[in-house]
């Protein structure tokens, strides 16, 4: 049995518009919506940063090169690159977490 998909463009929300206005949230709302998301964003990318300058402080310390720290790690070298230089939507919370872990660097998290 097969089903037809739909796929019918019916709206574009252009990329500086709120997305929950978008979505019908009266405008107060849409923006106490937007506000908070955005904060959480910007404290995701916080920490993955500084995750990241963990990682790479480990590799000046250590006097190693990308290449060593990639086969370290199991993964490519631009994939280390890529952390040395903070690009911060390449990666998952768990995924520099589990790189630090494999450095000897077990990360703990603390509530505050």
């Amino acid at each position: 049995m097969s089903h037809a998909v739909d796929g019918k463009i019916r709206h574009i929300t252009v990329a500086d518009a709120n997305v929950f206005a978008e979505l019908g949230f009266e405008e107060s709302e849409a923006k106490r919506l937007q506000e908070d998301a955005q904060k959480e964003v910007e404290q995701l990318i916080l920490i993955k940063r500084q995750l990241m300058q963990e990682i790479s402080s480990w590799i000046t310390e250590h006097n190693l090169r990308q290449a060593e720290v990639a086969d370290k790690l199991n993964v490519s070298r631009p994939r280390i690159s890529d952390v040395v230089n903070l690009k911060t939507s390449k990666f998952t919370l768990d995924t520099l977490v589990m790189m630090l872990s494999k450095l000897g660097k077990p990360v703990s998290v603390t509530v505050g």
